[in-house]
């Protein structure tokens, strides 16, 4: 049995996060399984621009990074983990690349609603920082603006497994959540 489906989510309980990892498809996919996440979206954030289409994001002149909301339980998995999950799935010191997507909307980035968040995130990004030679990239920042990415996008590769992802799942083996620890 999937872990996912042996540990009940608290959904009055649930917290909220967005990471960007390059092509979003992949990255929603990915934190979609990890277990204790309730929901997660694709998106555009931190842009200048209201209500911005797929079009004019891929025009890099939106500002806007693709970027996926999570919602999950930190009774089950928490803000640390998670952020530690998104380090294995990108390379944060490639700037606006992420596998065979450039431009500016590739971007990584952590993107927080609570400024409590930012202290456990940055201790991720410290940490991980020692394990390059080059400067990590990633953003670390308030999210200013999201907008939900077209319908057509929201759980790409399952409406299309055979799909483009630069995303390697393997890591997905390693989580370790709340409940187990």
């Amino acid at each position: 049995m999937d872990k996912k489906e042996t540990t009940l989510i608290d959904a009055n309980n649930l917290k909220e996060i967005y990471f960007a990892g390059g092509c979003f498809w992949g990255v929603e996919e990915y934190f979609s399984r990890v277990p204790g996440v309730h929901d997660v979206t694709s998106g555009y954030a931190n842009g200048n621009t209201e209500n911005p289409g797929y079009e004019a994001v891929c025009s890099g002149a939106t500002g806007y990074a693709e970027t996926v909301h999570i919602k999950y339980d930190p009774s089950i998995i928490s803000l640390k983990t998670l952020t530690e999950q998104l380090f294995k799935i990108i390379n944060p010191t490639s700037l606006n690349r992420q596998g065979n997507d450039m431009g500016s909307q590739y971007r990584t980035g952590v993107y927080y609603v609570n400024v409590s968040d930012k202290e456990i995130v940055q201790a991720v990004f410290d940490d991980e920082q020692k394990r390059y030679d080059k400067k990590i990239v990633t953003e670390l920042m308030p999210l200013k603006s999201y907008y939900l990415a077209e319908e057509y996008h929201q759980n790409y590769l399952v409406k299309n497994p055979e799909g483009y992802c630069h995303i390697d799942f393997s890591s997905l083996k390693d989580i370790q959540t709340e409940v187990q620890r």
